[in-house]
């Protein structure tokens, strides 16, 4: 994926421990990519006709956008010291969260956010921003999530979608820019149906299905290597849920990345099953790639 000269990853924060972890994640993805980094802070407050001054007598610092702009210039000095040499620049953006994100999509490279904030449901795995932006955004969205570990490979899950395509040459690039493995996933879970008003068969041939899709999955593979030199490739078709697959794939990657939207959604959702059940159960980073829509 080439962006455009002036394209950046854009990290959102909130002062929350997540989005901490959010901004090294970004920091790092943007010295990989030589993309400059954005750190952006959505501020609500105005929206909300709350004062955003600090009141009179107050000490300095006191108001709610001073705190604002402290917490954007932590997550400021945070990138910079664990890249040295990142351009990195900060800004507030008055507006709700998810909302401000999704305006910077259309010319973002890569929005990365934490997977909950301040002000989630301690009994949410995963928080209504990440969704809502993985959900709307025009550009892909990085979801710091699970353990970061710097030698598994990359995974992606693949079920032949347009979604779900580019989301392989999306991994294939994320996997040649670490020095990684790509592995691909492919579930699936019975014989399907040749057309309409066809029967599924009561009985089959296992070992005929899974060579069946095994090469399947290798079709949608094809010239995957050609495009990505020096990747270093490995498929499974494996039998059961995709959400089930995906999560298990992901115990000892560095990366799951999964198309917005796959077969069999339906039609008018945003963010696809699989997707959603990725960002609440992957056991790590996960990053979901829109397809053509």
């Amino acid at each position: 994926m080439n962006a455009a000269d002036s394209a950046a990853v854009v990290v959102g924060v909130d002062g929350s421990q997540p989005s901490l972890r959010a901004v090294r994640l970004a920091a790092a993805e943007a010295v990989r990519r030589h993309w400059p980094l954005r750190v952006v802070h959505g501020f609500i407050w105005p929206l909300l006709r709350v004062p955003v001054a600090p009141p009179p007598d107050a000490p300095p610092g006191a108001g709610l956008r001073e705190r604002a702009q402290e917490l954007v210039a932590a997550a400021v000095a945070e990138a910079e010291a664990t890249t040295p040499g990142l351009t990195v620049s900060g800004e507030i953006i008055d507006g709700e969260a998810a909302a401000v994100l999704v305006g910077e999509s259309p010319t973002a490279a890569l929005i990365v956010l934490g997977d909950r904030g301040l002000g989630g449901f301690s009994a949410l795995v995963v928080g209504s921003v990440a969704v809502q932006v993985s959900a709307y955004a025009d550009c892909p969205v990085l979801v710091a999530r699970g353990e970061q570990r710097p030698d598994g490979p990359v995974v992606v899950g693949l079920d032949g979608s347009p979604a779900s395509l580019l989301a392989a040459d999306v991994a294939a690039e994320a996997a040649v820019a670490r020095g990684v493995p790509l592995r691909a996933v492919h579930a699936y879970r019975h014989p399907g149906s040749s057309g309409p008003g066809d029967l599924q068969p009561l009985v089959y041939d296992e070992a005929r299905l899974h060579g069946e899709q095994e090469r399947l999955l290798g079709g949608w593979l094809d010239g995957l290597t050609d495009r990505h030199p020096g990747l270093r490739l490995t498929c499974r078709a494996i039998r059961g849920r995709a959400s089930a697959v995906l999560a298990e794939a992901s115990g000892d990657a560095q990366l799951l990345v999964v198309g917005g939207q796959g077969r069999g959604e339906v039609t008018g959702l945003l963010l696809g099953s699989v997707s959603q059940s990725a960002l609440h159960h992957a056991r790590c980073p996960v990053e979901v790639v829109r397809g053509p829509h």
